[in-house]
């Protein structure tokens, strides 16, 4: 398997839609998954969306960690997953703010709403239906893979940029997002 590229802000792959799969099982998609895997082992991140390796597909793989879990009741941790044509359903209109950093936007971080509740539904890579309804940082994690999907970068849905910064500079003069409207 291959270590791909990651296209960083600003690059086009990253601001358009990406196209749907048309068949979830062909062997260029499960290539293109291990290669995402590798990437995403190398580098130890969460998640990525193949528009973040430069391909325009309605690809996502991300792993859930136990020990990144909110306590919710469906912030269920999950191994590797893949993810094709993967489409969100929020469930009620509460939200939360979370803390976020990208591949794609290397070095930086910031507090980002995101929905506390959904359901995503997709297509595995053996063409089996994935349907699962989850919180918390579960949720958090996959909006922002799919955010990728739809050429949309976490810093363009944030509401307050005091709550943006370097990871350097955030983690020596840490604000506190409880004192924010």
């Amino acid at each position: 398997m291959a270590i791909l590229k990651i296209a960083r802000m600003g690059h086009p792959v990253l601001r358009r839609v990406a196209d749907p799969v048309a068949d979830p099982t062909a062997p260029e998609i499960r290539r293109l998954v291990a290669d995402m895997i590798d990437t995403l082992e190398d580098i130890g991140g969460a998640g990525l969306a193949a528009p973040q390796v430069h391909v325009p597909l309605r690809v996502v793989i991300f792993r859930v960690r136990a020990d990144r879990l909110t306590g919710d009741a469906e912030d269920v941790a999950l191994p590797m997953q893949a993810l094709v044509n993967p489409v969100i359903e929020p469930l009620g209109d509460e939200t939360m703010l979370r803390w976020e950093g990208c591949l794609s936007v290397p070095g930086l971080r910031g507090a980002v709403p995101r929905w506390r509740r959904l359901r995503y539904t997709g297509t595995d890579l053996d063409g089996r239906p994935v349907d699962r309804t989850v919180s918390g940082y579960h949720a958090g994690l996959v909006q922002h893979e799919f955010d990728h999907l739809d050429g949309i970068l976490y810093p363009a849905r944030m509401t307050d940029f005091s709550l943006f910064g370097f990871n350097e500079e955030m983690a020596k003069y840490p604000p506190d997002m409880e004192t924010r409207p």
